[in-house]
């Protein structure tokens, strides 16, 4: 059973605290767009789950969206059509519903993320694609340095990749998504060139992992970093990534076709 904020978000993240200038910092980025639509293929009706401000939907033809907070249905543009309000784990729709499916940044907020791709593949024909991020691979981004606990947290909330890949049978294939350096998607390692950007409380914010800290690793994180900008020591160290035209680190696409029958 889904337990849902007064927002409605069903995960473990509050989008009706956290999730008012999401859409400012979480702006769709066209390269990573281009390996959804690939994976999308020639799908023309195509579902997603947990889509929040409408992010990539421009990748598919014909979308039906999904999105239990009530927060992020409002920042979606006009253009876009109204979110239907339901969770991943009871897809109010038939079997073999869609051409394909697709979740961005959105399993590591499920309540139950097993029961949640299967529904996705019972209402999918075609392909499933999910963009996420490998747990295993999360901590080798430099904020760790700086910032353990908030990778801790996402290495702990996103599943792993193996898992998700078994969640929705068929065949599979897994992905790394190259992170441009200008990337418009703020999440953590879009940042990876650019540390200065996570100095912004606001596109921390964006990122839902920093809502599971407290305000002194906030706090510290900020001084620590502040003061390796300055002295220089962060780009002693990590200086080679503000040229580096993309960086390959956790992000990945997994897409699993059914079998046939």
């Amino acid at each position: 059973m889904n337990v849902r904020t007064q927002d409605g978000s069903a995960g473990d993240v509050d989008y009706g605290a956290i999730g008012s200038g999401y859409a400012s910092f979480r702006r769709p980025d066209t390269r990573i767009a281009r390996f959804i639509a690939e994976a999308l293929g020639d799908a023309r009706t195509v579902l997603n789950v947990g889509a929040g401000a409408g992010s990539y939907e421009s990748a598919a033809r014909e979308v039906t969206a999904v999105e239990p907070s009530r927060s992020m249905r409002a920042q979606r543009p006009a253009r876009l059509a109204r979110a239907v309000d339901a969770v991943a784990e009871d897809l109010p729709f038939a079997d073999g519903a869609f051409d394909a499916a697709m979740t961005l940044f959105s399993v590591h907020q499920w309540s139950d993320v097993t029961r949640g791709l299967r529904e996705m593949r019972r209402v999918t024909r075609g392909p499933v694609v999910v963009l996420t991020c490998a747990p295993s691979l999360v901590r080798d981004f430099w904020l760790y340095e700086y910032a353990p606990e908030v990778l801790d947290t996402e290495a702990r909330r996103y599943p792993r990749v193996e898992d998700i890949a078994a969640a929705l049978g068929g065949t599979g294939t897994v992905h790394t998504v190259p992170i441009p350096l200008d990337c418009t998607d703020g999440f953590n390692e879009a940042y990876y060139g650019r540390p200065e950007m996570l100095l912004d409380p606001a596109a921390r914010q964006a990122c839902s992992a920093w809502s599971f800290v407290d305000d002194g690793v906030r706090e510290r994180f900020d001084e620590r970093l502040r003061g390796d900008l300055a002295s220089g020591a962060w780009d002693a160290r990590h200086g080679h990534l503000r040229t580096q035209a993309a960086y390959e680190g956790s992000l990945v696409l997994v897409r699993a076709t059914p079998e046939p029958a």
